[in-house]
């Protein structure tokens, strides 16, 4: 079961409270925090360990536990509950706005506290993965083009979101011509890594730079007579 391990609890009412806090010492979940108002809470977590907030709507002073969660999530990255007694169509409607991990209606019982808290941090984590893999894929992408990039984590080229579909030996080429982007490699090279120590026609690599480039007419692969091919990000009245 997938709970967090530190907990702030934002809620004016002391009973509310001390029932949130027994329900979780009974599941070694520690609450690291417990306050009543956005200028406890703001300054609270600046020195405190926090994996998920319980946010009461209606707290202490000015501010309410929406706008709260506003400036919260202008800092950090933390999923959080709200908690509240007031379920009417304009309350939900903001807090669909901030896209909530979860809502809790008073009165609320154990189970529903826990089922609540149980979903969302699972949801939480899985996003933080996902987060975690984009940001991976994306930095070992080149872009080659508004319509073309390279993943190397995957070794694929993407047309917009789509894996583009090419046989053994052009992706080898591409792989190639991806590692020494904006640089000539020469036919020497190429042979032998798509080629290996096998006899091949003189046409062969031709013949296959011709293959790829009337499937993908956009790409930029340049030809440098005599020397070899480049796959360039750089647009062609750029190159003289």
């Amino acid at each position: 079961m997938a709970l967090p391990k530190n907990i702030v609890i934002v809620e004016d009412e002391v009973i509310t409270q001390r029932y949130l806090q027994d329900i979780f010492s009974q599941y070694a979940i520690e609450v690291s925090g417990c306050f009543s108002n956005a200028v406890e809470t703001l300054e609270g977590l600046k020195n405190i360990e926090c994996d998920m907030l319980l946010m009461d709507i209606n707290i202490q002073g000015p501010t309410d536990g929406i706008q709260l969660a506003r400036k919260i999530l202008n800092v950090y990255n933390i999923p959080i509950i709200f908690i509240t007694a007031h379920n009417d169509d304009e309350t939900l409607e903001e807090l669909l706005e901030l896209a909530p991990y979860g809502f809790i209606a008073k009165p609320f019982s154990k189970k529903e506290v826990i089922i609540n808290i149980q979903i969302a941090y699972k949801r939480y984590l899985t996003h933080v993965k996902m987060c975690d893999i984009k940001e991976e894929v994306e930095l070992n992408d080149i872009i080659i083009n508004e319509k073309y990039r390279y993943s190397f984590s995957l070794g694929e080229l993407y047309d917009g979101q789509k894996s583009v579909k090419l046989n053994q030996k052009q992706i080898i080429l591409l792989g190639v011509l991806a590692e020494n982007i904006n640089h000539t490699v020469s036919y020497n090279i190429l042979v032998s890594k798509i080629w290996g120590g096998d006899e091949i026609a003189d046409s062969a690599l031709r013949t296959l730079v011709y293959t790829l480039r009337k499937l993908l007419p956009d790409l930029p692969i340049i030809s440098h007579s005599k020397v070899g091919y480049m796959l360039s990000t750089i647009k062609e009245d750029e190159h003289d």
